[in-house]
């Protein structure tokens, strides 16, 4: 069902119920019906933390289900399949059933995501007090941690990198553009069925070219330091990771651990942040070219999930967002690119359309940061989104237009938490 314009709040949040429902497969949500049939990383935990509060037990349950896809190597997956839907691509391409390190009896993609997931644990753990479940996922998420510290710190100065664009959350931002123009020219000779649907206009012949290369490297942690030829490191997904951080070091003793390395990490973090990317705003820095990239989007304010983010930097970030750069020329929050770039396009995935995920983080961001009246505009300006357009994949900025897939999952879970503290306002 596609989510309709409610008067209430009550009635809205039977609306995203309803969607939920609609899209839980008895182990997980799919992020929508028809296009996106499987288990999303990003998007379970977004999931999860919209519904801590509304039905916790469904949300520890898909968590769960996402960890069953971890492999060995403490990586989690961005994708993983628990049913025979078709999808491209799917299993026959990424093949991690020849991995050693992959799941047995669970096959999933071969990249990861950002990793939100301790930040989520965090969440359901300060809604529900559950300790028992706490200890249950804490080493997965230790062994995620670990897994990014080491496999994916190809800067070698602490951040995490991504190798590709959909380990970032937002596939076709034009943070990426330059990198991927530096690949070869690659032509299958075929529609990529499926990729095209979704995000038309994409390169999605030099995606599936990054996915294969990587995958026939054996998903090697060498192969991806040595020679894979996209490497960036994203503010959103080393911000995201760093909140992270945060909560394992607050979640550690309640599992028996200690808080002292997860706190450390997030240091190490922020200092890498402020060293590399930072010059006034946050900018992904690409790793092979050397250089930091010039187009600022909404993932220059990933960063802002650190509670101790200096001060100054906060009233810097908080002054852009709210320029004529972002959310000072829209009718609505926040774009996903400057809309003065070049580059901006209100039609295009993560290239301008406003989206309730990063809606959601930067109104936790201003929480963070006892911005109220930053946190009350997101969330009333993203309830009016849902509200006039329905749980819409993402939104124009300027009308509040619904664009992309229907009944999207993040969006109606995401409008359950916001609802739950307009309330408690």
């Amino acid at each position: 069902m596609e989510g309709r314009p409610a008067v209430d709040d009550a009635a809205l949040e039977r609306e995203a119920l309803s969607v939920l429902e609609a899209n839980w497969t008895g182990v997980a949500t799919v992020p929508a019906p028809g296009l996106y049939p499987h288990q999303w990383s990003f998007d379970s935990s977004l999931i999860a933390m919209g519904l801590a509060r509304r039905l916790p037990e469904r949300a520890k349950t898909e968590l769960l289900s996402l960890l069953d896809g971890q492999w060995a190597t403490g990586m989690v997956p961005h994708i993983v399949f628990h049913t025979p839907e078709a999808y491209f691509p799917g299993p026959s391409v990424w093949r991690s059933q020849e991995q050693p390190d992959a799941p047995r009896g669970v096959l999933t993609s071969g990249l990861t995501a950002p990793p939100l997931h301790a930040l989520a644990v965090w969440w359901l753990w300060r809604h529900s007090g559950d300790d028992g479940f706490v200890r249950r996922v804490f080493p997965a998420l230790a062994a995620q941690h670990r897994y990014l510290a080491t496999a994916r710190d190809l800067g070698g100065a602490g951040l995490a990198a991504i190798v590709h664009p959909w380990e970032s959350g937002m596939d076709d931002s034009p943070a990426w553009d330059g990198a991927l123009a530096a690949l070869p020219e690659i032509r299958y000779g075929y529609r990529t069925v499926g990729l095209d649907e979704r995000h038309p206009g994409s390169d999605h012949d030099r995606y599936l070219w990054l996915a294969l290369r990587y995958r026939d490297a054996g998903y090697r942690a060498e192969y991806l330091r040595d020679e894979h030829p996209f490497a960036l490191e994203d503010p959103m997904f080393n911000g995201i990771w760093l909140a992270s951080c945060v909560a394992l070091a607050e979640l550690a003793p309640v599992a028996g651990g200690d808080a002292a390395p997860y706190a450390e990490q997030a240091e190490r973090l922020r200092a890498a942040l402020l060293e590399r990317l930072w010059d006034g705003c946050f900018h992904a820095r690409d790793l092979r070219s050397g250089r930091t990239v010039e187009v600022c989007t909404v993932g220059a304010f990933g960063p802002l999930l650190d509670p101790q983010l200096p001060v100054d930097l906060v009233a810097d970030l908080v002054e852009t967002l709210e320029s004529a750069r972002f959310m000072g020329a829209t009718g609505y929050p926040v774009p996903s690119c400057e809309i003065r770039a070049p580059q901006f396009d209100r039609t295009r995935y993560w290239r301008g359309p406003s989206w309730v995920s990063t809606n959601w983080l930067l109104r936790r961001a201003a929480v963070v940061h006892g911005l109220s009246q930053l946190a009350q505009v997101l969330t009333t300006a993203t309830l009016r989104l849902v509200r006039q357009a329905g749980f819409r994949e993402c939104f124009d900025p300027f009308d509040g237009s619904g664009r992309g897939c229907r009944d999207f999952s993040w969006s109606a879970a995401l409008t359950l938490d916001l609802l739950a503290d307009s309330v408690e306002a």
